[in-house]
């Protein structure tokens, strides 16, 4: 079993990266959070942390312990948090902000507010839709403790939970284009069409090779539409006429307007959606609300 000191140290080192900000936190020496990892580290058997005058980083064998102990620990602190509250005869308050992106997302995340907010009826959940130009600028600011968008992502700084649904690809076309006739397309078929685009200063660019790619997989160049920064002005390039764009197969469902013409992929990976959450997080709501998303179906 792991002291407490061991495992709020370890955790909050994990968080800062710097010694002398994890002791001040924790109201204990710099020597003796040196003192604490190191015996720890002696415990598992493996270095923890990389330390040098500069920096301080987590080896492979450290970031795998603290999303093991993180989610357990934050449950302890609710659990701790609501005895108190129960004893003294108060209700535990908080506001949790969780963000989507695609209306499919955002109806499961309305299904999960309302089922947390049933159980923790001190509790509110703030529900906001991220804009896939910057899908990870709330989380960064501070504004959005989790969310519910496409995948992949592998940041350092953002913890990625499970895969929650998988959809099928689309291509957006308009309805005059030659693919709208057909029955599906394939990943090379984008070398024969303008692929309008998102502006992709704030996205991950393995995300964007995945989603809007530059090159077919035969390595034909795929020529590029406008670059946009909002989803809507996506819909409205592609029912003008002036390119096309991927989709999830679901958005059929919610974006169909005059003048396009939804064709599925035989080839494209699919969507994945999956949560996502700062990895500097201590929001004490954030595995109960991680749990009642488990228990949902995805969406249908």
């Amino acid at each position: 079993m792991l002291e407490r000191l061991e495992l709020e140290a370890f955790l909050t080192l994990a968080e800062e990266l710097h010694f002398g900000r994890t002791a001040a936190r924790l109201h204990v020496t710099t020597s003796r959070i040196s003192q604490t990892i190191r015996k720890l580290e002696r415990r598992v058997g493996a270095q923890l942390f990389v330390r040098n005058s500069r920096s301080v980083t987590l080896t492979e064998v450290g970031a795998r312990l603290r999303d093991d102990l993180l989610p357990a620990y934050e449950q302890i602190g609710l659990g701790l948090a609501q005895a108190i509250a129960s004893g003294r005869g108060v209700r535990i308050e908080g506001v949790l902000r969780v963000g989507w992106s695609g209306p499919w997302c955002g109806n499961l995340v309305v299904r999960a507010a309302e089922l947390f907010r049933a159980r923790h009826p001190g509790c509110e959940v703030e529900i906001l839709e991220v804009q896939l130009c910057d899908p990870l600028g709330g989380m960064r600011a501070g504004t959005i403790d989790v969310q519910v968008t496409e995948f992949p992502i592998d940041e350092p700084d953002i913890t990625t939970g499970r895969l929650v649904f998988a959809e099928p690809r689309s291509l957006m076309v308009p309805g005059s284009h030659p693919f709208a006739r057909r029955k599906s397309v394939s990943l090379e078929d984008l070398a024969d069409a303008a692929l309008v685009t998102l502006a992709d200063a704030d996205i991950p660019r393995y995300w964007m090779d995945r989603y809007y790619p530059r090159r077919t997989p035969a390595g034909r160049p795929i020529p590029r539409g406008p670059a946009t920064k909002y989803w809507s002005e996506v819909l409205l390039h592609v029912a003008s006429g002036v390119g096309v764009s991927t989709v999830a197969a679901r958005g059929e469902q919610f974006y169909t307007r005059p003048g396009m013409v939804f064709v599925p992929f035989h080839d494209a990976s699919t969507v994945d959606y999956g949560l996502m959450w700062p990895t500097a997080s201590r929001k004490p709501l954030l595995r109960p609300f991680l749990d009642v998303i488990d228990e949902l179906e995805p969406p249908i």
